[in-house]
């Protein structure tokens, strides 16, 4: 095993939260390495949108500039792997990657994202984050109008049926109503929104482009998009590692500044945020970044000089 020198910071994750971390953490002359496995979830995305200057452009797009900015300033060091164990020590953290590689920081920045459980329906992997998808703020737009459904129950599917009306009257819920208490069904009802107690057995598509659902009562459903309210996990178990407490949501839970239950351990982006995009993200990376650098700072200023 590789063992490296301490670094002031590493981020693991080196998507848009992680990148604009280390641009802060980089212009605040803080050595800083990111530590990422190339794994974004919006790989799959064709456009990301709802982000100023930078609206319709793909997600590879967005982070290859980004990056390219970010490695500009010299004190920040990129490392593509995972991270697989993670352990506090009095003065800091030592991080280990899958190839054996050991590093030593005084903070540790969580950045790598949440992992989708999506539902075994055929063809619903190839679609997801296409025509299968899970924001309105993210993706409605171009789907106004157009036919579409959502797949999701109770109070999840209520609100998402009020979002994603708003942009398009051809819907329809795909769950039970034994799900809705009365109030709710009579105001679907009032807006037209139909509901299809049945399972969705397939979807057919054209690399990624959905056409029809395939129903368990044997019908076809010809849809353009399909919202999604997928479950998800943390896409590692550091956090656990690290005992940073979750959540009952099943996110990294934080404070105001982005500080986990663990000191010394910050979090930003997907996996502390149920405000999924990219504009959150930056805004999350750029304020852990500064923060972790408030935090050396206060540190070394009033260190008590023996």
């Amino acid at each position: 095993m590789k063992k490296d020198k301490a670094w002031d910071a590493i981020i693991i994750g080196g998507s848009y939260a992680g990148l604009s971390a280390a641009m802060s953490l980089g212009r605040s002359l803080r050595r800083t390495l990111i530590i990422d496995d190339e794994q974004p979830c919006n790989r799959q995305t064709p456009h990301s949108h709802n982000f100023l200057t930078q609206d319709g452009r793909t997600p590879k797009e967005i982070a290859t500039l980004a990056q390219s900015q970010v490695m500009s300033y010299p004190d920040v060091s990129r490392l593509q792997g995972s991270v697989v164990r993670a352990k506090k020590y009095t003065e800091g953290f030592s991080v280990e990657t899958a190839d054996g590689q050991i590093f030593e920081t005084k903070k540790l920045i969580l950045a790598g994202g949440i992992q989708d459980l999506l539902p075994s329906i055929p063809g619903l992997a190839a679609c997801w984050g296409i025509t299968a998808i899970h924001c309105p703020y993210c993706h409605g737009y171009e789907f106004r109008t157009k036919e579409t459904a959502i797949l999701a129950d109770g109070d999840r599917a209520f609100h998402l049926a009020g979002m994603v009306r708003n942009l398009t009257a051809n819907l329809t819920l795909i769950t039970s109503p034994k799900h809705f208490n009365e109030v709710q069904l009579a105001q679907l009802k009032r807006n037209q929104i139909s509901i299809l107690d049945v399972d969705i057995t397939a979807i057919q598509h054209d690399a990624g482009k959905m056409s029809s659902l395939e129903l368990s009562n044997g019908d076809i459903q010809a849809v353009d998009a399909l919202y999604v309210a997928a479950p998800f996990v943390q896409r590692d178990d550091i956090y656990q590692q690290l005992g940073c407490a979750l959540t009952e949501n099943g996110y990294i839970k934080v404070d105001g500044f982005q500080k986990t239950s663990t000191d010394g351990v910050y979090a930003c982006g997907d996996n502390s945020s149920m405000m999924r995009s990219v504009a959150t993200a930056v805004y999350t990376g750029n304020l852990t970044g500064a923060m972790v650098n408030r935090e050396l700072v206060e540190e070394e200023f009033n260190r008590e000089v023996i």
